[in-house]
């Protein structure tokens, strides 16, 4: 992969007329709008102002939770990967189910519990330790990851946009990622989960509808579908990708990969294949059950749910939205390797063959520089804008949320209603200057993008085993739950260390041949660790944390039963299951299998 300031040149070589311009600044408008109206009601309680009052509808829910997912780096990345590997990443789309999982086995534990964060919920089924970490680890996680990745995408998209703009000696990435931090962070700190949700309903519409766009302009552009599968053949239309790369021999030695030419292009261990099939059938359901499930950034809207009911419908409506971006993301990616090849576009063709250019990692704003009418191409950066402060709101509040409640009021229990509010706005704002001190940071590191997308990988394990155990295995106690973090934690620190001194000087798997002759001896145990694939090691550290929890928790003695009630499937009430069989009907079963014949259609047709 290459750095993202070119994946949006294209875009900025575009003209931006005016009706482009208006369809910005209406988003904009309806943006104000719609935050203006939720601040007027807000109240002064913490519930109102980390929950929404625990009054959110089921769609918003859904609309809000899709949107947190979808950032502006997600789209190009997605619509990049489909250029360069097909449809792989759609492994990643289909995990529709994982909402389903959320929905039907961890919302009646949420509901019951009446929760104000997922720290909060270990803390009720194991101890005041175990929140403590988990509190810490997804504050640093969300800063070093989420807010980083946001506030570069939003830097790139102006500088790219507007690159004569300056004030001063101020460029335009400073510019757009102040201004947007400082927007994003304006409505959330005023409007708390309530504006948070709502502005991302609006920006749901705005973002299926401009990414809908170059899918339909791109296939009528193409000849249709049938043309599309023609031109880009089984392979790219292929989920499942081999264990070893292609021209590389089965052996645990270290390999040399050569082009056609016979000319060396990189050293690699076959173990370190992008999206081998086992990584995706294993890790990539982990890290998706660990996002969806347990993940703050995600559950707080389910938490603002007024009864268990809402809230699982609002989950299976996330899951039917999660289902498009294979088509709105990854397909036109497809479409772009496809128009190129064809040549039926020859301004692109160029631009996707051009040896300075992005590539396939510029599927998405080449699609919209060569192919969109305009109007439409306005639509589309508003949408990415969207994406970008959907995502970034949806961090900000978590991140204050998990600092006022898990660490403030824990310090100050007798704090007043006001003065918790008070603490989650200046939680908020501190989380926005934060991100910009990150500013200079994110514009100088090239390779940071891709050495993020393994930090899930390393950090989501032990989450995953402490929260799916806990809630499936009643025996498990609160000191196998806190050495499985702790332990798995650092095991997952060790490999973003091993990691760093080779990722931070390339960008992405195919740049990082260049630095590995400068990082560790070829063949030596540390070359060993940074080669493994990262989908591997972290199935690692799933099995490692899974066996400590398991193995100290039967070591020590067994919980209270009693204190654990309703917090595992093996203490909940006959009342409460009872309950909770009456919260749900046909229509929720209904929508719940139309997701998973969805999902099964599209595995079975994704096969090459």
């Amino acid at each position: 992969m290459k750095p993202l300031t070119p994946l949006f040149a294209a875009i900025g070589g575009t003209t931006l007329i005016g009706i482009d311009w208006l369809a910005i600044a209406l988003y904009f408008g309806i943006l104000a709008c719609v935050a203006w109206w939720v601040i007027k009601r807000r109240k002064d309680t913490a519930a109102d102002y980390f929950l929404a009052g625990r009054n959110l509808s089921w769609w918003i829910i859904g609309a809000s939770i899709f949107a947190s997912n979808i950032g502006s780096e997600h789209i190009v990345g997605l619509a990049g990967s489909g250029a360069k590997d097909g449809v792989a990443m759609a492994h990643y789309e289909f995990h529709a189910w994982c909402l389903l999982v959320l929905a039907w086995v961890f919302v009646p534990f949420y509901a019951r519990s009446l929760v104000f964060t997922m720290p909060e919920f270990l803390e009720r089924r194991f101890s005041a330790g175990s929140r403590y970490v988990l509190s810490i680890v997804s504050l640093v996680t969300f800063i070093v990851s989420k807010i980083a990745v946001g506030i570069f995408a939003g830097g790139v998209v102006f500088a790219t946009l507007l690159p004569e703009l300056h004030i001063g000696a101020i460029n335009s990435f400073w510019i757009g990622s102040v201004l947007v931090i400082a927007l994003t962070g304006l409505y959330t700190a005023l409007g708390g989960m309530r504006a948070v949700a709502y502005n991302d309903a609006v920006q749901v519409t705005v973002l299926i509808l401009g990414s809908a766009s170059l899918t339909i302009y791109g296939l009528m552009k193409l000849g249709g579908w049938g043309e599309l599968r023609s031109i880009c053949g089984s392979d790219m239309f292929n989920l499942w990708k081999p264990l070893i790369p292609a021209g590389v021999e089965s052996s645990w030695a270290p390999v040399l990969v050569k082009n056609d030419a016979g000319q060396i292009v990189k050293e690699a261990w076959y173990f370190n294949q992008n999206f081998p099939w086992l990584g995706m059938a294993i890790c990539a359901p982990v890290i998706g059950l660990w996002y969806w499930c347990t993940d703050q950034y995600i559950v707080q809207r389910v938490l603002g749910a007024p009864n268990e009911q809402v809230a699982r419908r609002g989950s299976i409506f996330a899951a039917i939205l999660k289902l498009f971006p294979v088509y709105l993301f990854i397909i036109p990616g497809l479409i772009c390797y496809a128009l190129a090849k064809s040549g039926k576009i020859p301004e692109l063709t160029t631009a996707f063959n051009d040896p300075n250019g992005p590539g396939s990692q510029g599927a998405f704003p080449m699609l919209v520089q060569y192919l969109l009418p305009p109007g439409l191409r306005g639509l589309v950066v508003a949408g990415l804008l969207s994406a970008l402060m959907g995502s970034l709101a949806g961090v900000f509040n978590a991140c204050s949320t998990l600092f006022t409640v898990d660490i403030y009021q824990k310090l100050r229990p007798k704090a007043s209603q006001h003065e918790i509010v008070r603490m989650g706005r200046i939680a908020t704002t501190t989380m926005v200057l934060i991100a910009m001190a990150w500013i200079p940071v994110v514009q100088g590191a090239h390779g940071l993008y891709g050495y993020l997308q393994s930090i899930q990988g390393y950090l989501a394990p032990p989450i995953f085993v402490v929260f799916f155990f806990g809630v499936f295995w009643k025996r498990l106690n609160a000191q196998g739950c806190l050495w499985a973090m702790v332990i798995g934690f650092v095991v997952g620190l060790f490999r973003m260390l091993v990691d760093t001194p080779i990722t931070l000087g390339s960008f992405g798997y195919e740049d990082a041949a260049k630095t590995i002759a400068k990082g560790y001896p070829h063949g030596s145990f540390l070359w060993i660790i940074n080669n493994i694939n990262f989908q591997y090691f972290s199935i690692l550290i799933t099995i490692i944390s899974a066996v400590v929890m398991v193995v100290v928790s039967y070591m020590t003695s067994a919980p209270d039963y009693n204190k654990i009630k309703n917090l595992s499937f093996g203490t909940v009430t006959d009342e409460h299951r009872t309950e909770s069989a009456k919260s749900w009907g046909k229509l929720e079963v209904a929508a719940s299998i139309f997701v998973l014949v969805v999902i099964l259609g599209g595995y079975l047709y994704f096969r090459g």
